[in-house]
């Protein structure tokens, strides 16, 4: 987007201080998103997302401090079925292993909203926020409040009957609205530092733009398949069952259950767009390398990003899920997606033939 000088502090010298302090904050709430992915990724995976059964999105900032007040959550916490199917018998001493990983996960989104409102009033007071951005921190913010509020319905479906986990279908929402929010605030941030084009590339920016839709839709095939615990099923590469497509992949009927449902199909899927993805990125690549600036180096950066990634992806597959590895395959996305946004962002079509003041 692009910005006037004249909605930041006129005095000589401050205007560009100005965009950078912005900049920095919005790049910074996108890293404090980045590790609450990977802090997800990491519950999930632990099965520690469901240690904690209640919503208290104040009262819970503090951890239990008496030994009653553990006993009492591990007595919610026995009543769920993740306890009776998978973790009977594990004690108080287990409850507070896989409790403090939640704790932390729950905590760090409250420090978000901490970290957005705190720095956004100094910013505000010292004149480097403009006024056109504010609805669009507003809303920001309101997504913010609904990524904690769909959270807590995603951890809720744990606790139905037979669950031993939250439903595919819900933590690919709770992660498809954190995709949307660092994206946002990533976007915002480059607007902010980068408020004019300056490589001008029709070819890179349509693969970059391919790229901009691939990747999410990936990343939200594979929420699927961590839901449905796909990855411990066909763990061998690049066939499944000896099989290009496996047998079992429309097993379901309706046909479009198989999608969401079957894990042959889920994991077939999650791989098919990791594929196109990777070649996709690669054509991004191969014509980066020819064009010059900034786009060349998004270009390559992309390239790494996307080649750690697909490489990740088979080395957890292959190796039946180890959780660092998943973890790390979930973080790496994240910056397979940062490198796409950066790239389309350096490429993207002017808005403004030109603005008056405003320095690229």
């Amino acid at each position: 987007m692009p910005f006037d000088d004249r909605i930041f502090p006129s005095r000589a010298g401050e205007t560009m201080h100005g965009r950078r302090a912005l900049a920095g904050w919005l790049f910074g709430l996108c890293g404090m998103i980045f590790v609450m992915i990977v802090l997800g990724g990491a519950t999930r995976l632990t099965g520690s997302g469901l240690s904690i059964m209640e919503w208290a999105p104040v009262a819970g900032i503090l951890p239990p401090l008496s030994h009653a007040d553990w006993e009492r959550l591990f007595r919610l916490y026995q009543q769920i079925p993740q306890y009776a199917l998978l973790n009977e018998g594990f004690g108080l001493s287990g409850f507070q292993h896989i409790f403090w990983l939640e704790y932390v996960h729950r905590l760090w989104g409250r420090l978000i909203g901490v970290f957005f409102v705190v720095p956004l009033i100094w910013l505000w007071l010292r004149g480097a926020v403009p006024r056109s951005m504010l609805p669009r921190l507003a809303l920001l913010f309101a997504l913010g409040g609904l990524q904690g509020a769909v959270g807590w319905f995603m951890v809720a479906s744990g606790f139905f009957p037979d669950s031993t986990a939250v439903a595919p279908d819900r933590l690919a929402i709770h992660l498809a609205l954190a995709l949307v929010l660092y994206a946002a605030l990533l976007w915002t941030g480059l607007g902010v530092l980068r408020p004019i084009p300056t490589d001008e590339n029709p070819l890179l920016r349509r693969l970059a733009m391919a790229l901009a839709v691939l990747v999410p839709l990936t990343m939200l095939a594979g929420a699927w398949v961590a839901g449905l615990h796909a990855g411990l099923d066909y763990n061998t590469f690049p066939l499944m069952d000896r099989r290009v497509v496996p047998a079992g992949y429309a097993a379901l009927t309706p046909f479009w259950r198989n999608a969401f449902e079957n894990i042959a199909a889920v994991q077939f899927n999650h791989r098919l767009l990791a594929t196109l993805t990777a070649a996709v990125g690669s054509a991004a690549v191969s014509v980066g390398m020819l064009a010059r600036g900034r786009a060349r180096l998004a270009a390559l950066a992309l390239g790494g990003a996307v080649a750690a990634q697909y490489t990740l992806g088979v080395a957890t597959l292959l190796l039946v899920v180890p959780v660092p590895l998943a973890v790390a395959h979930q973080a790496v996305a994240v910056l397979v997606l940062t490198a796409a946004l950066v790239l389309l962002h350096t490429v993207r079509r002017p808005i403004l033939s030109s603005v008056r003041g405003v320095s690229p």
